[in-house]
């Protein structure tokens, strides 16, 4: 499990009006390192050509310099149009340095209107990357994105590259060369083409996906990462620009040693949304500094930026499955229905969990096969194996918002949680007419919650607005500058409220602060919700949340919120940290879903309770240091 940062100064370079050249935009830059300085090659565009009967906006590849990796200047033009291969445009530059000169591939626009026939690979020279010695058409066919790994492999020149990127399907490839001159070769090619499916790294995942070459290679101890695109249902309408990265071999870089599983950066930034392309964020550079891999990248075709990963984060989560960051207990599931127990009968799901004394007190969904939901109890003593259980519920439908109307398929009392504040429990859950679901509130004190004086919860109140589809609710146990926060999901977004009291028959939710919002074409881009209740660390207040992926896989993740103020989001897993993988968690009355609404923790060692496939309950653990380590920015 990793974090991705945004860079606080981005975007690092925008289209400026001084430069003609770039008066459009001043995007998908690839630093180098330059001396002690970096140099950012990047791709420009120029206000339209009014002499041009299309108006064109034309492409040439500036670089600018930078002391620090963030705050670059001296922009120049360094590479522009002027061979008959790159007459109507430079584009994406990727710069590798070896034996003291720099090989700026791009993409050359040799023909108007844009084919894949006049779109190919060319490459500059440089020595200083302030002027250009010489240029080459290196492809003769439809090609991008290619980059040289930053030294020889075997004694080998190699290189990936992107084919057929105009024509699909397009894929990454590796080439080696045993001169600088094979790169520009059309006989080193035409020999090249005739095995070009040895030299295809085998990525794809679906058919209408795109893939291009992002970053030139870099080099980790687990072997060269490589950064690239992943377009989901390309050329469609709500297709998703993503970005993924892969690790080859040191040795052998046609070998995969593993991969992301899926996109870890999509758009979601202004800068990134809105632009001459909306919604299109594409990874062109990347260097390794401090421990972090900072991936530099274009946004909405406008703009650069630059994003960073701890790399040992990136690599673990890449080497080692990241599922296996939360341990299953080998015992699951731990509740199931009884046989006979009608009340129970269809389900015992999304369990709360909350520690008092020596005791782990669960209070599960239970949903008879009419569709009713009530809530459950069970005890353990260490966390995984049940001591107790009860054979009655011990909370029921009671109000009109949670009880059956008009006739509706189901109803009742779902998905609790329950924090402590002061000496009384309050419950949170989703109260369900069959209509519309809202956020319902019940407390008890602590006392009459162990003596097991069920009938000692106070009324229940509905504290969103009617007509709403509002639920996944819990309060932060600690008040924040005397008042309290309420999280809660509206349709697909976390949000919070604060409200001045617990007095819930006077205080309702009653606006969204927005916490985190799905992230589109990532495995929680359909829909999120917290999981359990937050919990207090030195480092902020760790929330674990459920995303929904467009596949409707049910899947955890985590935020970290400040302390001082928990509405902040300091760090957000990019990929999940727990997911379907047991055969209770992908088969049962849905299917693929982990729900946890507990969290508990002993000793530092955190507890998860969670429901699977809408069937039964599970528990799995993980050490508290461990996940925030793996949330560390």
């Amino acid at each position: 499990m990793f974090t991705v940062t945004r860079s606080p100064h981005n975007p690092l370079l925008s289209p400026t009006e001084d430069h003609p050249w770039e008066a459009s935009a001043a995007f998908n830059g690839c630093p180098v390192k330059a001396g002690s300085r970096a140099c950012m090659v990047y791709r420009c565009m120029s206000q339209p050509d009014l002499l041009q009967p299309t108006h064109i906006k034309t492409s040439v590849i500036g670089s600018s310099f930078s002391d620090d990796g963030i705050h670059f200047g001296e922009r120049k033009a360094l590479v522009t149009p002027g061979s008959d291969f790159d007459r109507y445009g430079c584009e994406d530059p990727r710069v590798t340095e070896i034996g003291g000169t720099y090989y700026i591939f791009y993409t050359a626009l040799g023909g108007f209107p844009y084919s894949a026939d006049n779109i190919k690979v060319a490459v500059a020279l440089s020595k200083d990357l302030r002027s250009v010695s010489e240029k080459h058409l290196v492809t003769p066919f439809n090609a991008k994105a290619m980059a040289l790994f930053p030294k020889r492999i075997g004694g080998k020149l190699c290189a990936l590259l992107t084919i057929n990127t105009d024509r699909k399907p397009a894929d990454i490839c590796f080439a080696e060369f045993d001169s600088p001159e094979d790169m520009w070769s059309p006989a080193y090619w035409e020999e090249w083409l005739k095995s070009v499916d040895s030299h295809k790294l085998h990525i794809r995942r679906l058919p209408d996906d795109h893939i291009e070459l992002g970053a030139p290679p870099v080099w980790t101890e687990k072997g060269w990462l490589i950064v690239y695109s992943h377009i989901q249902r390309y050329a469609k309408p709500d297709c998703v620009f993503g970005v993924e990265t892969l690790l080859l071999d040191h040795e052998n870089p046609r070998r995969i040693v593993g991969r992301t599983k899926g996109p870890f950066m999509v758009p979601e930034t202004h800068y990134e949304r809105v632009g001459e392309v909306p919604s299109i964020i594409f990874p062109s550079g990347a260097l390794v500094a401090d421990g972090k891999l900072e991936v530099y990248y274009g946004a909405a075709d406008t703009y650069c930026a630059m994003a960073s990963i701890p790399l040992d984060n990136l690599l673990r989560s890449i080497v080692d499955p990241p599922q296996r960051s939360f341990a299953r207990f080998p015992g699951n599931p731990i509740i199931a229905p009884r046989p006979g127990v009608q009340w129970e009968a269809a389900g015992t799901i999304n369990p709360a969990a909350i520690d008092l004394g020596d005791t782990t007190h669960i209070l599960y969904r239970a949903v008879a096969r009419g569709n009713v939901s009530t809530i459950g109890y069970a005890s353990t003593s260490d966390g995984f194996s049940i001591d107790e259980r009860s054979d009655k519920p011990i909370y029921f439908p009671r109000a009109p918002f949670e009880t059956r109307r008009d006739g509706a398929e189901n109803y009742g009392c779902e998905d609790p949680r329950v924090m402590r504040i002061g000496d009384r429990l309050y419950m949170a859950y989703t109260g369900y007419d069959g209509h519309t679901p809202r956020v319902a509130v019940s407390s008890i004190s602590v006392a009459d919650f162990l003596a097991k004086k069920w009938g000692s919860w106070s009324a229940p109140y509905a504290i969103t607005p009617p007509g709403v589809d509002d639920k996944d609710a819990a309060i932060l146990p600690e008040s924040v500058g005397g008042r309290y926060l309420v999280f809660h999901r509206v349709r697909e977004s976390v949000c919070a409220d604060l409200v001045d009291s617990l007095d819930f028959s006077a205080e309702k939710v009653t606006k969204c602060i927005e916490i985190i919002a799905p992230r589109r074409g990532m495995w929680d881009g359909g829909k999120v919700g917290i999981s359990a209740p937050p919990l207090k660390t030195k480092s902020g207040w760790l929330l674990l949340y459920h995303g929904v992926s467009w596949s409707t896989t049910y899947r955890v993740g985590a935020v970290l919120l400040g302390l001082d103020d928990p509405t902040v989001v300091v760090a957000r897993t990019a990929i999940p940290l727990f997911e379907p993988e047991e055969e209770y968690e992908r088969k049962g009355a849905t299917p693929n879903v982990v729900f946890p609404c507990g969290l508990v923790e002993r000793n530092g060692t955190l507890y998860m309770y969670y429901g699977a496939a809408d069937s039964v309950c599970g528990v799995a653990s993980i050490k508290l240091k461990a996940i925030l380590d793996m949330l560390k920015t």
